[in-house]
């Protein structure tokens, strides 16, 4: 397994456990949908089943929705530490190409 595909794995895992804690302490199920919905194409690019442009393009995804909403709440969690690690995990994919 290449490095990149190693970021992409514990950005998930990372991901879903975020989405794990808001619905356990909060009750959102919401959190738990959007965390695995969003899970699903990143496994599948680290498994190279679709190509690595759908981790990338995902990633982006989270990063600009998760940095409005840090915007707009100016709550650091979870919005901000998402969009942080969402920005860390794309440029250590390309960094590590």
């Amino acid at each position: 397994m290449t490095a990149p595909n190693i970021v992409l794995l514990v950005f998930t895992v990372l991901l879903v456990a975020g989405g794990l804690v808001g619905f356990l302490k909060a009750g959102s199920k919401a959190s738990l949908i959007a965390s695995s919905a969003f899970a699903l194409p990143l496994v599948l690019a680290a498994l190279g089943i679709v190509p690595p442009l759908v981790a990338e393009v995902v990633l982006g995804i989270l990063l600009v929705f998760m940095g409005m909403k840090f915007a707009k709440s100016k709550k650091f969690m979870p919005s901000g530490l998402m969009a942080i690690l969402s920005a860390v995990a794309l440029v250590a994919r390309f960094l590590l190409k």
